[in-house]
């Protein structure tokens, strides 16, 4: 069903959201009345818009499922580092294993103290965007490792479609916009360790330096340790520590290019925080990406004076953002 929001009413409510950070009810709008559907749409477009981030409830991802992936992440990393390296180099770190040290934020100096795993979208060899999409890799030594983040990929991607839907209304596009942009799409669950912060590391290292994220959306569940911080509108640095059970919620470059800066990509970083020099965090966001044939071009409502940035494809402006960040040469 679509629903006509009315973008004055959204306006109304900016200063009223702003740093009030809404949790959200996925229910709400997926099993709600109409009233319900329209709240939910109003408090998304202001809270990611005004304030850069939304926290989400009562969604479709299962905690045990969550909490089992984040035990597999804790054996996975304590596995020696050549046998994490056997897995590491596949299509720039598209997939599988990214040592420690490997990848910076966009113009930092300083490489982020973090390691990862990438499980990306897969697709048959006759499909289109087969050249495109690296095959996975598995780590032999946990059989379940496929088979739990090949359904947490499955299963985030749904709720990132859930709200990039929602998102129609106040940007004034068919419901089927995002659904269209995002068929078959270059989405990536990144599943992150942080490790212990080692002796005489430079002090300009954080465990992830300020950035915005190169994707429309993206989703993080409750990580294992606090840390995560984002950038409010008014330049203030806010902790965020979810709750168990939630999902965060914040914007990307490739929404910000899409709607000319009407939703801003929100600026975040993952601090190091007392404890980090002796334990570890685990985390996994799940970048929401167009398939690599979408153009990220201006959306009419959002044009106000005019576009500031020319179209571009999704693969052309990942791989440039890529090499940027150190993952591509």
């Amino acid at each position: 069903m679509e629903i006509t929001v009315e973008r004055s009413s959204l306006s109304e409510r900016q200063s009223k959201t702003l740093r009030q950070v809404p949790t959200l009810s996925l229910n709400s709008y997926t099993e709600g009345s109409s009233a319900d559907q329209l709240k939910f749409i109003e408090q998304l477009f202001t809270g990611i818009k005004d304030y850069g981030f939304i926290i989400l409830k009562d969604h479709n991802v299962d905690q045990k499922l969550l909490d089992y992936g984040y035990e597999l992440l804790q054996q996975f990393y304590s596995l020696p580092v050549e046998t994490k390296l056997k897995y590491s180099g596949v299509h720039g770190g598209q997939r599988g294993y990214t040592p420690f040290g490997k990848e910076h934020a966009k113009d930092s100096p300083v490489m982020d103290l973090k390691e990862f795993w990438h499980v990306g979208r897969e697709v048959p060899e006759s499909h289109k965007f087969a050249k495109f999409y690296p095959q996975n890799v598995w780590p032999t030594e946990l059989p379940e490792f496929q088979t739990v983040f090949a359904r947490l990929y499955a299963d985030l991607d749904e709720a990132g479609k859930i709200m990039l839907r929602a998102l129609t209304a106040p940007l004034e596009v068919d419901i089927e916009y995002f659904d269209r942009m995002t068929e078959a799409g270059n989405s990536i669950l990144r599943l992150l360790h942080y490790p212990p912060i080692p002796a005489g590391t430079d002090p300009r290292c954080l465990r992830a330096a300020p950035h915005e994220d190169i994707n429309l959306i993206t989703i993080l569940p409750a990580a294992t340790a606090s840390g995560l911080q984002l950038k409010d509108r008014d330049g203030t640095w806010l902790d965020v520590d979810a709750a168990p059970g939630t999902l965060i919620v914040d914007a990307g470059d490739m929404l910000a290019r899409a709607s000319n800066d009407v939703i801003p990509s929100t600026t975040h970083q993952v601090v190091n925080s007392p404890e980090s020099g002796s334990s570890s965090r685990y985390s996994m966001p799940f970048f929401m990406h167009p398939n690599p044939e979408a153009i990220l071009s201006c959306i009419p409502s959002c044009k106000g004076a005019g576009a500031k940035y020319a179209d571009i494809s999704a693969h052309d402006f990942l791989m440039q953002r890529l090499r940027e960040i150190g993952l591509l040469k």
